[in-house]
């Protein structure tokens, strides 16, 4: 897995989310209670943040003059799937370039100690996580072929 590069062309601020060459998708176990969707997808957003960071716009400021921290300027479209779908696109995804994956295992909401999180993660074998939610974010033709069309998270 590589992470897509970003050019100085590929930041486009100034055009429709659609027309943005790179799209990022969350797509959550769609059985999941909310606040559990909620935490996964905040988490995610997080580690992608960390990852690429210049998917972020730059900072605003309203007209009473106060801050707004810059937000994704591709914007982020959230999906619903059920478990055996999650782990379908997140080993379709696993062989694709330029693609960057965040995922969330069960034992990330199941344990309370992040070193205890990954030792439980550093046992289980690839295929037998159950994934609560992935986040992808690639060349949009790509991102579009892994979900396909997978319903908006209700």
């Amino acid at each position: 897995m590589s992470l897509p590069q970003l050019t100085s062309e590929d930041v486009t601020t100034h055009e429709s989310t659609r027309k943005a060459r790179l799209k990022w998708v969350i797509v959550v176990d769609e059985n999941l209670p909310a606040g559990r969707v909620t935490n996964a997808a905040a988490c995610m957003a997080a580690a992608v943040g960390k990852a690429l960071p210049d998917l972020l716009g730059r900072d605003g400021e309203d007209a009473s003059g106060v801050a707004h921290p810059g937000l994704p300027w591709a914007g982020c479209t959230v999906l619903a799937a059920d478990a055996a779908t999650l782990r379908q696109i997140r080993t379709k995804a696993a062989a694709k370039d330029q693609l960057l994956i965040v995922d969330m295992p069960e034992q990330a909401q199941t344990s309370r100690v992040y070193d205890e999180y990954l030792g439980l993660i550093a046992e289980a074998e690839s295929d037998t996580l159950d994934y609560l939610a992935i986040s992808l974010v690639g060349p949009r033709n790509t991102v579009d072929r892994l979900v396909g069309r997978l319903a908006l998270l209700r």
